[in-house]
């Protein structure tokens, strides 16, 4: 299974932009149950600068844990 991609929004004036970001904050992880050495074994990247929490990482995160346990 692929590794997923994280989501972060950012804004252009009135605009919100949504992109790849860098990589999945550690509060992400924690919510999941990972550690950022964990997420860098298992292939996903871990961008410390980050601290916001994404519910659509938060899933996919979960997704891909779920689909590793089979």
């Amino acid at each position: 299974m692929e590794a997923p991609r994280p989501l972060v929004r950012r804004k252009h004036g009135t605009l919100v932009i949504a992109r790849a970001g860098r990589g999945f904050s550690r509060r992400e992880l924690e919510a999941v149950g990972l550690t950022a050495r964990e997420a860098r074994r298992l292939g996903l990247y871990v961008d410390k600068r980050r601290s916001s929490v994404k519910e659509e990482n938060v899933e996919a995160l979960k997704r891909f844990l779920k689909g590793l346990k089979r």
